[in-house]
């Protein structure tokens, strides 16, 4: 069904405007929230990936175009509709290619579940930027991440930048919290934190290509990862660099590192 809206008050689109991401999280019960996905494109895979559509948000123009095929293979699902500056307004913001869809988050999945066959996994620690978030998930599903775990203190995936700027691979590679390095380690993980010390080896380094399974982890720009974790860290591990410059955009580094440790599989 189809509804124009006329004022941005309308209590019926309050998901696409005055919510929160914490409430958004939070709005049908504690385990299993909604999140924003943004365009047509990015709204399919979230779809195909088997998450649920609540609500759309749709310039008129796009209705027969762009977002033809969801309204119609999802017809339950409600369609507010109205001009681009309306939605704008509503939004704060001008829609990438005009479309919002509110999607219901899936169950959180056992770290035993998708680390059963995982041999390659990123671990995002604390890093907050949703930029950086999404790119990393990108470069996970390009060069063969078998799974991303993040730290709770960690910037939540299903943020609608981090889905934006991963072009939705957010959905495709498994992920889940992680609590703590123990979990990695009684499964069988060597852990390689991305940091520059006096103990560093070279990302080229034999040894880390030879460990049947390794997770690769991830700090935040400034302020790098932990003490603590590069201590309890099995590698310490730098990139290589030329003309003085000494790190990389953590976005950067981990796609550098997830192309160098990657297991070529057939």
């Amino acid at each position: 069904m189809i509804y124009e809206i006329s004022s941005i008050q309308d209590p019926r689109v309050a998901i696409f405007a005055t919510m929160t991401e914490t409430q958004l999280r939070n709005r049908l019960n504690a385990e299993q929230g909604l999140f924003i996905a943004e365009s047509p494109k990015v709204i399919r895979v979230a779809l195909q990936a088997g998450y649920e559509p609540q609500a759309l948000l749709c310039e008129q123009r796009h209705i027969e175009g762009d977002a033809a095929d969801i309204i119609k293979n999802h017809p339950a699902v409600p369609v507010y509709t109205g001009s681009r500056e309306l939605l704008s307004q509503l939004t704060g913001y001008t829609l990438t290619r005009g479309v919002l869809c509110a999607m219901r988050r899936k169950p959180e999945p056992r770290l035993v579940d998708i680390l059963k066959d995982a041999r390659r996994v990123c671990i995002i620690d604390s890093v907050c930027d949703t930029t950086n978030i999404g790119a990393i998930f990108r470069s996970a599903a390009a060069l063969g991440i078998d799974a991303v775990l993040l730290t709770r203190s960690s910037c939540d995936p299903l943020n609608r930048r981090s889905i934006r700027v991963s072009m939705g691979t957010v959905f495709l590679v498994p992920w889940t919290w992680l609590d703590n390095y123990h979990q990695l380690r009684d499964m069988g993980f060597k852990t390689a934190a991305m940091a520059l010390t006096d103990k560093s080896i070279s990302l080229s380094d034999p040894i880390l290509k030879q460990q049947q399974r390794l997770a690769i982890i991830m700090g935040t720009e400034g302020e790098g990862l932990p003490q603590k974790t590069i201590e309890d860290a099995d590698y310490t591990v730098r990139i290589p660099m030329y003309h003085q410059v000494d790190s990389l955009n953590v976005a950067a580094a981990a796609a550098v590192a997830f192309w160098e440790l990657s297991i070529v599989r057939p």
